[in-house]
């Protein structure tokens, strides 16, 4: 057995690729933040990034004994995340052998963006099964005739809600069949899915016609990208979603689902096989509730997380880091968990559809919550002393180790957001002040970081007791905007897709790119996708 302080071994690009094409369980972990990741990266290497190890770690690698190899760019970050993962419990950790550097070197391929594999996927589904598609202008003309025609936005109800195609309706890609089964219960009616760039329309559309929607089913091209290029405008804020479908209908369409994912060769596994491998040391098992997060948190399944099989299909890597594992899906209906798998099973993932399970199995209610180590306490200090502190200049400096989203939408005054991967450069370039306290969101990584804070500035440490989201509570004021950033915000990408101010050659370019996945999927071999035909 490994231990932290023992020498860690490197893992070669042979030893990973080989790992990959024979299909045994590996976890590449690119430990950089979410933009250097999406710069350059091997496709099915898992964003997990340095700053959030203790957090992530027992929720998406429950297998302490799994295959584990960490990769940065030569910055000292995969040893560094090695060794708190070594210190987490597991037992199979290594480094990739000369970081992306070497993975390009051996003739590795590499991918930008991020959802790469999913990304890539639907491309291939379109080459293959030539995926009817409307351009914009199109899609304009038929909403402008007053046609009888349906739009389905398979995005999440907040990007649709951030920009949408004009009288498009919010219907998540898992629940496709259900909401056109509701919107569209007339043959004659078309039906077009959109979503911010190509995959999800692609695959929602394809979804339609696998399951034998009888309605002609149309993917908008290139989403919301090609409908901004087209110099059309897009609407904002709206609240269209699909309501609830009778059980006549569910009933009906959970069987045609059944039928596409038995196509699909997705198996399927009782309560019981399920917790026996929830057990079992020698395989990675993921489960996951394919519904809403409202009805996900109103009951469900003991050991499932809440995953919207639309977001599932679109972010697999995300949620599933270590390649080769198992994976369950559940629902209600007979109808998400199932058309779920028939995608997952097509990229290659080993899935299966909890069958047989009653009512009484989804007794367990409320969020998800993920399995986390002990946390260290550490000196705290209440919401009330620190606004005492921040009355006084000088008396207090504050980090706040929120995600840069977090931090923009709100922080407490005069805080700095400070990157935990960053933090030896950043905290050297902080004022002096007579009292240093760490926050977060909900004060779980403040209390994680503290020590290392400590080692840093050579000095005592506080964390906010209860993080920001105490000090909001108490209706204490509220910093928003970029006003102190001692790091970077590399935390995350900024996808061409999303928001509404991407510039035209930004979009462009990034359609050019997703055209080209097809063959950089050649290219690389490892991936074992295959797609069902129509």
């Amino acid at each position: 057995m490994n231990s932290p302080s023992a020498a860690i071994p490197a893992r070669s690009y042979q030893e990973v690729r080989a790992k990959l094409l024979n299909k045994e369980e590996i976890a590449l972990l690119d430990v950089r933040e979410e933009d250097p990741h999406a710069q350059a990266h091997p496709l099915f290497a898992a964003n997990f990034p340095l700053s959030r190890v203790e957090l992530d770690a027992y929720g998406k690698l429950p297998r302490r004994d799994v295959a584990i190899v960490t990769l940065d760019d030569g910055e000292g970050d995969a040893q560094l995340a090695a060794s708190r993962l070594l210190t987490l419990g597991y037992t199979d950790v290594a480094v990739f052998e000369g970081g992306m550097r070497g993975w390009q070197a051996a003739g590795g391929e590499v991918f930008r963006d991020v959802n790469v594999p999913s990304k890539a996927f639907g491309e291939l589904v379109e080459a293959s099964n030539h995926t009817p598609s409307l351009s914009a202008e199109e899609v304009r003309a038929l909403i402008d005739e007053k046609a009888d025609v349906v739009i389905l936005d398979a995005r999440r109800f907040d990007e649709y809600q951030t920009m949408s195609i004009p009288t498009a309706t919010s219907c998540p890609g898992a629940e496709l069949v259900l909401g056109v089964a509701q919107l569209a219960p007339h043959p004659q009616t078309r039906v077009i899915v959109n979503c911010a760039g190509r995959t999800r329309s692609i695959i929602g559309t394809q979804s339609l016609i696998n399951a034998g929607v009888p309605n002609a089913v149309s993917a908008l091209r290139n989403g919301t990208i090609g409908w901004k290029l087209a110099g059309q405008v897009l609407d904002r804020g709206q609240l269209r979603r699909v309501g609830e479908v009778s059980a006549t209908t569910t009933g009906a369409w959970s069987l045609k689902a059944r039928k596409v994912a038995d196509r699909a060769g997705v198996a399927r596994a009782s309560l019981g096989q399920v917790r026996s491998w929830q057990l079992q040391r020698d395989r990675t098992t993921y489960c996951f509730d394919t519904r809403t997060p409202e009805e996900y948190a109103a009951g469900h399944v003991s050991g499932f997380r809440s995953m919207p099989g639309g977001q599932l299909v679109q972010e697999t890597e995300m949620v599933v880091p270590v390649r080769g594992a198992r994976i369950v899906l559940v629902d209600r209906d007979g109808v998400r968990a199932n058309m779920t798998a028939s995608w997952l099973a097509q990229m290659a993932w080993d899935v299966w559809v909890l069958d047989e399970a009653d009512a009484c199995a989804f007794s367990e209610t409320g969020a998800w919550q993920p399995p986390l180590p002990a946390i260290p306490a550490h000196r705290e200090v209440s919401v009330a002393e620190l606004a005492h502190w921040i009355a006084t200049p000088g008396q207090v400096v504050t980090i706040d180790l929120a995600k840069h989203v977090q931090y923009v939408q709100g922080h407490v005054p005069g805080a700095y957001y400070v990157l935990r991967s960053q933090i030896s450069a950043s905290l050297a370039s902080l004022p002096l002040a007579a009292h240093v306290v760490v926050t977060c969101p909900d004060g779980l990584l403040s209390r994680v970081a503290a020590a290392q804070a400590e080692q840093v500035l050579g000095r005592d440490v506080q964390v906010l007791a209860g993080g920001t989201n105490a000090w909001k509570a108490a209706l204490q004021p509220m910093e928003t905007g970029e006003s102190h950033l001692a790091s970077p915000p590399i935390d995350r990408y900024k996808r061409p897709y999303e928001g509404t101010d991407s510039g035209q050659q930004a979009m462009q370019a990034y359609l050019d790119w997703e055209f080209g996945l097809v063959e950089q999927l050649r290219k690389d071999g490892t991936h074992h996708f295959w797609v069902l035909q129509a």
